[in-house]
């Protein structure tokens, strides 16, 4: 991901989320130097995500697929190449936190191998209030 990128991404993060980031948190994000990609079909991003890594863990801030291509497993690709990052980086683990109410990505996250660690009380902005967190993490093997 470029700073180009952020005017399709953040385009995207407006159709794909009730509470999208700003354009501005995706700058900072790049500024840091965070790992950030987006995954492209022909010459248009249909994805991206963003995580952070340090002191051998790496903690998923963002992925997302376009709502319009949703179904073709765009985001099983973007979370497995995450998780390569990751690991090609020195990760030896990768949590991440997602709504309760976001199924599809919960049994994507398990079918991959995460695991539910934990709950974050109120994390997200939901509409009437706050909704929960699940934790989930995976730790991460040298490759063979």
């Amino acid at each position: 991901m470029r700073e180009d990128d952020l005017d399709v991404v953040h385009a995207i993060e407006i159709r794909a989320y009730e509470f999208p980031w700003t354009p501005g948190i995706f700058r900072d994000c790049l500024r840091a130097d965070y790992p950030a990609w987006v995954l492209s079909e022909g010459e248009r991003i249909i994805g991206y995500f963003l995580m952070s890594v340090a002191a051998g863990e790496a903690h998923v801030l963002n992925v997302c697929v376009a709502p319009e291509a949703h179904g073709h497993g765009y985001g099983r690709k973007l979370l497995r190449a995450l998780v390569h990052i990751a690991r090609g980086r020195g990760a030896e683990r990768v949590f991440l936190e997602v709504r309760p109410s976001n199924t599809g990505a919960i049994a994507l996250y398990h079918n991959e191998g995460f695991n539910e660690i934990g709950r974050r009380p109120r994390y997200y902005p939901a509409r009437g209030g706050r909704e929960d967190a699940l934790v989930m993490a995976i730790e991460l093997f040298a490759e063979e």
